[in-house]
């Protein structure tokens, strides 16, 4: 059978019950039904916001880059910027947006070059990945009250380094790169422009 041949079918959803509702999450619980086997089982979902992450590239081919502490972890990480998508944002704005907020850098182009579910087994977000060409920074950060961001640059050409280095280990950040990379090797328009 080929990847894409399938005889599975889509669970049935016979109840879902809320159990908690938290400013970046919903948890809920389903009772499903599976239309092969008949069996019945509980599920826990998490119901978060989509997310956008911006590779931000200069004129002169450097990486907007930030750090930032993070809670889950307890550590200092160095991401590429991004965010949550705002309710009725598009993804594309939400990216514009978070890029200048946390960094005071616009683009002049902005192009999206993939998408992934973080976790598909429980998350119910997706993460989309844009390339933010001809930045500079003639915007305003504007950071939320729990952000503490650190801006730098870094040659484009570094990224892989840093994440083979352990420099970056944000998963979503390193799915960015694997679209970036992807990309490339296909020959997307862009990629000549970096």
């Amino acid at each position: 059978m080929s990847v894409m041949d399938t005889t599975l079918s889509p669970w049935v959803i016979l109840s879902t019950e809320v159990l908690g509702t938290y400013p970046i999450f919903e948890l809920s619980r389903s009772r499903l039904r599976s239309p092969g086997s008949g069996r019945e089982h509980n599920f826990l979902r998490l119901d978060c916001p989509d997310w956008v992450n911006v590779i931000a590239v200069t004129d002169d081919g450097r990486m907007v880059l930030i750090e930032q502490y993070r809670h889950g972890t307890d550590e200092m990480t160095i991401e590429i910027p991004g965010g949550a998508v705002d309710p009725g944002e598009c993804p594309a704005d939400s990216a514009a947006r978070e890029l200048e907020e946390e960094t005071g850098y616009r683009a002049s182009e902005l192009i999206e070059i993939g998408r992934v579910d973080p976790n598909p087994a429980f998350l119910s977000n997706r993460c989309w990945t844009y390339l933010a060409l001809g930045c500079r920074s003639d915007g305003t950060v504007s950071l939320d009250p729990s952000e503490e961001i650190e801006v730098s640059l870094a040659p484009i050409g570094d990224f892989a380094r840093l994440i083979d280095g352990g420099t970056i280990t944000h998963s979503l950040v390193i799915a960015a790169h694997d679209h970036l990379q992807r990309g490339i090797r296909r020959g997307a328009e862009w990629a000549e422009r970096l």
